[in-house]
């Protein structure tokens, strides 16, 4: 009886120490492998960013000075950058000489170059690319001897053609704004650098020229719709020719008159609109002087007040490039 007391005595001890044994160890199931695979993805997830380039223009003159900011997504400890640059029939991208910064700088001289940004990783490997983004020039009134001319008011009666109202399509903003807010002090001390009013006299000139309250013009298939705080007035416009004006200084303009459609109904609506874009036969137009009334003739006679138009997706900036070009 004894040794058989003893016997149990035994097999419950070596039962209680298994017990004890297993509160003691892990509950989890997962096998060596997976405890592993488990931490790596925690503590050593792939580096991952994007770069966004700001500071492009909507459109360039030749020559202008092209600024751009590569932006990345993430903050990282990496400053080896590289621009690279394509032409539109070039296969390869080019690195552009001393262009290894986070901004890049350079003149405008190829229409249609494509730009890039690349961030490379401590051992030159590509960390981040950019999307390319396209350089756009188009300097209006070209850049030769006879276009130069005919901007300036110098040309032939027999260079001037008829235009259709489409060649003014598109939404429209007031350039007056910019004047009132301050953005285009810069052109007026440009131009006092360079002509013979101070930077304030030139102001006080563009203020009369500027100054309206329709803020916006939509012309779209002949229809000419005004916007006056807000408000909208719009009709229909037919050609009803162009007239040649010689001005005091001897040199010339065109203004491209229409007039408004006899079945339109409105007393908000002027019977005329006159343009002058130093343009003198067809082509698409990227800003204009408007002049409007219900007095052809009279009409006509206006030359110190000419509201100015720019395309609504203009910003400030375009619009200073632009005016400093001219």
């Amino acid at each position: 009886m004894k040794k058989l007391a003893f016997i149990s005595f035994v097999l419950a001890l070596q039962v209680a120490l298994v017990a004890c044994g297993s509160e003691n160890e892990p509950t989890s199931t997962s096998t060596p492998e997976e405890t592993d695979a488990t931490t790596s993805e925690e503590t050593e997830a792939p580096e991952t960013a994007e770069i966004h380039i700001e500071g492009l223009a909507d459109h360039y003159h030749t020559g202008d000075q092209v600024e751009l900011t590569a932006s990345l997504s993430e903050d990282v400890d990496y400053d080896h950058w590289h621009w690279y640059t394509k032409e539109e029939e070039q296969d390869e991208w080019e690195a552009a000489s001393g262009q290894e910064v986070q901004t890049y700088s350079g003149e405008a001289t190829t229409d249609g170059l494509h730009i890039k940004a690349t961030l490379y990783n401590n051992n030159h490997e590509v960390f981040a690319e950019s999307d390319p983004v396209s350089i756009k020039i188009d300097d209006h009134h070209g850049h030769d001897d006879e276009n130069k001319q005919i901007y300036q008011g110098y040309f032939e009666d027999d260079q001037v053609e008829d235009r259709e109202l489409s060649d003014w399509e598109g939404d429209w903003q007031s350039v007056y704004p910019y004047l009132e807010n301050g953005t285009l002090d810069e052109v007026f001390e440009h131009k006092a650098r360079h002509g013979d009013m101070t930077a304030e006299e030139y102001k006080d000139y563009y203020t009369v020229g500027y100054e309206t309250d329709v803020e916006r013009i939509v012309i779209d298939n002949g229809h000419v719709s005004f916007y006056t705080n807000g408000e909208e007035a719009s009709g229909d416009y037919e050609y009803d020719g162009y007239e040649i004006l010689t001005y005091e200084k001897g040199n010339r303009g065109v203004r491209f008159i229409y007039k408004l459609a006899d079945d339109a109904e409105s007393d908000d609506l002027p019977q005329y609109i006159q343009f002058s874009d130093h343009i003198i036969f067809p082509s698409e137009s990227h800003h204009y002087h408007l002049y409007w009334g219900d007095d052809r003739t009279e009409l006509l006679n206006e030359v110190t007040h000419w509201p100015t138009y720019y395309p609504s997706e203009y910003d400030g900036d375009d619009i200073v490039r632009d005016l400093l070009a001219h």
